[in-house]
């Protein structure tokens, strides 16, 4: 426990402050003229860009760099941990359906997740995560951007897929027209923040039709026509434009979308059959893992995918068959599918797949309503990229509310700026980067406190 007193000790010195559950604002006259002054500074500040980052690190790190794709999926509304990836049998409570069975080692709900305890030798669950908050915008948030969003530099702070994107852009290549950063089913998405909009998340939301409105009833012709006059008329507000960077950002998010007009490889990435959609469970979440394999399949400069997967707030009745055992199924065939086709072409060895929910929920009995509420102990999954298989790190005790072993070389709970600094190690990202470009000029760490080496890879994940 050395390692989480040293680190309690840091963070009392520096709060990671957030706002209790049962915070409700109070406003006053002065508040609101906070406020409205805030707004203002903040759209002038918005309008700073820097044209070329001054970029710095403040350690000399060795990345794992063994990922060339990451898929993130968010299982937002916080899944039981103790029902799924650290099964506790509670007795008189948990479901015989259920079918708790010991599976190489790992004590695993094969009536509830069948198809994953097959993939159990694929993948590796952390188990001494814990999260910072309970609050469910605020934590998904946190989870996104890998800090405080209520910390000073929270409200700027881009996605971890936009730090991916800006990183990874030098290595597009001119016939690679996908967007660097996609989001499936994730309309709330955590954005670019300060960065410039070229890197904010393409949000999409998979269809057997693909992506609307790639083609124009008058034909590629007249449509080539109208974009030369386009540009003719008004480059000079789009290139270098006197009117500041949002118009520039408009020429970008154009540009994006005529390169996905008229393209095949675009039709065959974002359609897919209702056969491999039945393969994939036939659902929302399952249609986006199978659309997250084809986008990366096409290799045409996707990075970084997020699937945000919600309904898992099940403080009441959560044994329903409304409620875990179908969500358990969607998960179950969607989650199952991708690992198996990603094995099957080959995209397993470079795509870093990581699994998490904002926090976890309550053990024990059920509560009152019969459901299990907010809890800070959760899970995260890995798989992929050089990451061992059929590996648990952390152990928690018989209830599953705390760790008895980390399990990891920090000796400490794993926190989402861990995972972040994961995500980024894998990618060939040094996580101790700080930019010198964001609007208050404090310098964005794209960890927070790396100078202090607070936070730092998971590395036991690629450690037989």
């Amino acid at each position: 426990m050395e390692g989480q007193t040293k680190f309690d000790r840091f963070v009392s010195r520096y709060p990671h402050p957030h706002q209790p559950f049962f915070h409700r604002p109070h406003w006053t006259r002065r508040r609101f003229f906070q406020i409205l002054g805030s707004g203002v500074t903040a759209s002038f500040l918005a309008e700073r860009y820097a044209r070329a980052a001054d970029v710095s690190t403040s350690a000399s790190v060795t990345t794992q760099n063994t990922a060339k794709n990451t898929i993130f999926i968010l299982l937002a509304g916080a899944p039981s941990h103790i029902d799924t990836f650290d099964f506790k049998l509670v007795s008189g409570v948990t479901p015989d359906s259920f079918a708790p069975a010991s599976i190489s080692g790992v004590t695993w709900p094969s009536g509830l997740l069948p198809k994953m305890a097959d993939q159990l030798k694929n993948i590796a669950i952390v188990r001494s995560m814990r999260a910072w908050a309970l609050v469910h915008s605020l934590a998904q948030t946190w989870t996104q951007i890998g800090r405080n969003p209520a910390a000073a530099l929270g409200n700027i702070a881009p996605n971890i897929g936009s730090v991916v994107a800006i990183e990874k852009d030098p290595l597009r290549l001119p016939s690679q027209v996908f967007p660097t950063f996609l989001a499936l089913n994730s309309a709330s998405a955590a954005g670019s923040g300060y960065l410039p909009a070229r890197y904010a998340p393409f949000k999409v939301i998979p269809s057997a039709k693909g992506i609307l409105n790639t083609t124009n009833p008058d034909g590629p012709g007249v449509v080539d026509t109208r974009w030369s006059l386009l540009h003719q008329l008004d480059d000079p507000l789009r290139v270098n434009s006197p009117l500041g960077k949002s118009m520039e950002d408009y020429d970008n998010f154009y540009q994006a979308a005529k390169g996905l007009m008229y393209n095949p490889v675009v039709n065959q990435a974002f359609q897919f059959s209702s056969t491999d959609s039945e393969r994939y469970g036939n659902t929302a979440f399952g249609n986006a893992c199978l659309v997250a394999k084809q986008v990366l399949q096409a290799d045409q400069g996707t990075r970084f995918i997020q699937i945000t997967q919600g309904g898992w707030d099940m403080h009441s009745n959560i044994y329903d068959a409304r409620q875990l055992p179908a969500y358990g199924k969607l998960l179950d065939d969607g989650l199952a599918a991708l690992l198996g086709d990603l094995q099957a072409t080959g995209l397993f060895t470079n795509t870093l797949l990581v699994m998490a929910g904002e926090f976890g929920r309550t053990v024990g009995p059920l509560s009152g309503a019969q459901g299990r509420d907010h809890y800070p102990q959760q899970f995260v999954m890995f798989a992929g990229a050089g990451v061992t298989g059929g590996k648990v790190i952390g152990v928690t005790n018989a209830a599953g509310d705390d760790v008895t072993d980390f399990g990891w070389s920090r000796n400490r709970y794993v926190k989402p700026e861990d995972v972040e600094a994961t995500i980024y190690s894998a990618m060939g990202i040094d996580w101790t980067t700080v930019r010198h470009d964001d609007p208050f000029g404090r310098g964005f760490e794209y960890v927070p406190f790396s100078e202090q080496d607070l936070y730092g890879p998971v590395n036991e994940l690629w450690t037989t």
